[in-house]
């Protein structure tokens, strides 16, 4: 009977989640592995030969000044574009979840910048700040500045994710039971007092997720700082995954842009899972 149990679900497992099970391998696994293997080469990305140099990579990566200073502006620019997604999308999802009318199409309607990709978005922006922006306000481009490159950075990932977010702050907000709400108000707890000392800390796994999705993903940005900035002016808001990128496609060293990779890869997981087990110590269940 055991035996034939165990058959039944590696049947059930195999018709079900062995399709998805093949795929994360092809695409997820077996690619990373085949990566970190080629850390250890001096492979230019063409060549048929792959020479062995061991942590030589590695060594030059930690080295590459300019890999560390795309690294410090991609930590700088994370830190300012998770914080205003966070606040926006909750301020989002406040605004929806109180009942007023259209709330639904409202929601779609915040969703939609998440569905657009990130190349397409980033070349409407630029149309928007080089064209319609000087137009309006007769004033030099803020892409043709350091400070304005970035600041652009910023609203436009504010402006892409912040949809996405506030759908989970949203499920947030409706999982907090209104009979919690009511016996608040009925201890006298004013709106704001409700929301800062029941509502948000019955919300925090919402927090948890979101902010570790928004950490991810600024991290890894690229497609909207090639079509947006393309790291202009003059280099300065080129982020770490477009460093290694040209580090390895543009430059031809395949084996130093893989190594940086790795790193970039080993950072963000390091301030992703260590900002998830913080949040999670504090979570609390109505």
């Amino acid at each position: 009977m055991k035996q034939n149990k165990l058959s039944y679900k590696i049947q059930q497992y195999l018709l079900f989640a062995g399709p998805g099970t093949v795929l994360f391998f092809a695409v997820v696994m077996v690619p990373f592995v085949y990566g970190l293997y080629l850390t250890f080469t001096s492979w230019d990305g063409v060549s048929a030969t792959k020479p062995f140099v061991g942590f030589d990579n590695f060594v030059q990566a930690f080295t590459d000044g300019d890999y560390w200073l795309a690294l410090g502006r991609t930590a700088i620019y994370s830190v300012f574009a998770v914080v205003l997604i966070n606040v926006v999308a909750f301020a989002l999802a406040y605004l929806v979840t109180q009942g007023i009318k259209g709330q639904n199409f409202f929601r779609a309607g915040f969703f939609v910048p998440n569905l657009i990709g990130g190349i397409v978005l980033g070349y409407v922006w630029k149309f928007v700040f080089n064209r319609a922006f000087v137009a309006i306000f007769s004033a030099t481009s803020l892409l043709a500045t350091t400070e304005g490159a970035m600041f652009c950075l910023i609203m436009v990932s504010v402006w892409q994710y912040a949809g996405y977010m506030m759908l989970i702050y949203v499920a947030g907000f409706m999982s907090v039971s209104k009979d919690v709400r009511e016996a608040a108000k009925i201890d006298g707890c004013t709106s704001s007092q409700a929301m800062r000392n029941v509502t948000i800390p019955l919300m925090r796994s919402s927090f948890v997720q979101c902010i570790f999705l928004s950490i991810t993903r600024c991290f890894v940005v690229y497609d909207v700082n090639l079509s947006l900035t393309n790291g202009e002016p003059y280099n300065s808001s080129v982020m770490a995954a477009m460093h290694v990128y040209n580090q390895a496609f543009t430059y031809k060293n395949y084996g130093l842009g893989q190594a940086e990779a790795v790193i970039l890869f080993l950072v963000c997981a390091i301030v992703g899972v260590t900002q998830v087990l913080i949040g999670k110590r504090g979570e609390v269940e109505a």
